[in-house]
């Protein structure tokens, strides 16, 4: 059994030490070892696992007619190659459209996680877990980039700003370099971590708040758990729409870049 952090039984209001989770390894408690593979760890390997056999059961023998998991994989793949690939990138786009659908898919379940009874908690409301997927795509989109453009080709291509009068490109180029080069990855992965952190603490907030009221000594108070409680529900709902919201807008901004990297003119 998956063990929960002792602050979700024992304090209120939650803290950030309701995203701490214990080793699942025996003994490495207290070690430096002890986040070596926690609950955060197994629901990723889960989603990755997830991802991938869905994908290669349902075009193990792909037919014309197709089945429903080829139909869904089909209908997730071809949104995504339609309406992001495609449409933000061009008609270099399809080449990218695996890389993007994936992104996709895996995001989402990541997010979803932190409605799933027993997980409750999405892996990427940990800044490390975004900050690794914005680097691939960091790289993804740099890489082709200096392949297309040369490395001062390119350089000049996301920095140099074509139409704005000569005096004031010393001003520009610097902007254009620390916004395009650098903190793209940073503004990519605090997104959706800022949003996955804050819907699991308000999420905490309305359980918790809901077992705080009950546990009070005055009956007048006892009723508004209920309440509480009702909120954690219609906040589920609403997260469930940000994460997948949060997941097609990493995935847009990833072909976004990818774009900008690739477009004759910036």
């Amino acid at each position: 059994m998956i063990e929960q952090p002792t602050v979700l039984a024992a304090e209120f209001p939650p803290g950030v030490d309701a995203f701490d989770f214990r080793s699942l390894i025996p003994g490495l408690d207290g070690t430096a070892w002890a986040a070596a593979f926690t609950k955060i760890t197994l629901l990723l390997w889960i989603a990755a696992a997830l991802v991938m056999i869905f994908f290669l059961v349902t075009y193990r023998s792909p037919k014309l007619v197709p089945t429903k998991g080829q139909w869904l994989a089909e209908s997730v793949y071809g949104m995504v190659r339609d309406n992001i690939a495609r449409d933000v990138i061009g008609k270099d786009g399809v080449r990218f459209a695996p890389y993007l659908t994936v992104l996709f898919c895996f995001i989402l379940l990541n997010n979803l996680w932190g409605i799933v009874p027993f997980a409750q908690i999405s892996p990427m409301s940990h800044i490390a877990f975004p900050m690794v997927l914005a680097l691939v795509s960091w790289l993804l989109y740099i890489g082709h980039g200096i392949a297309k453009w040369g490395f001062l080709g390119y350089i000049k291509h996301v920095c140099w700003v074509s139409g704005a009068p000569l005096w004031v490109q010393p001003i520009l180029v610097p902007i254009e370099f620390v916004s395009n080069l650098i903190l793209r990855p940073v503004t990519l992965s605090v997104r959706l971590f800022a949003n996955m952190f804050a819907g699991h603490m308000i999420l905490l907030v309305f359980i918790l708040g809901g077992v705080a009221l009950f546990q009070a000594d005055s009956m007048f108070i006892k009723p508004i758990a209920v309440l509480s409680w009702g909120m954690a529900i219609v906040m589920t709902f609403f997260e469930f729409g940000i994460m997948v919201l949060q997941a097609y807008v990493f995935t847009l901004l990833s072909a976004t870049y990818l774009q900008h990297s690739l477009a004759e003119s910036h």
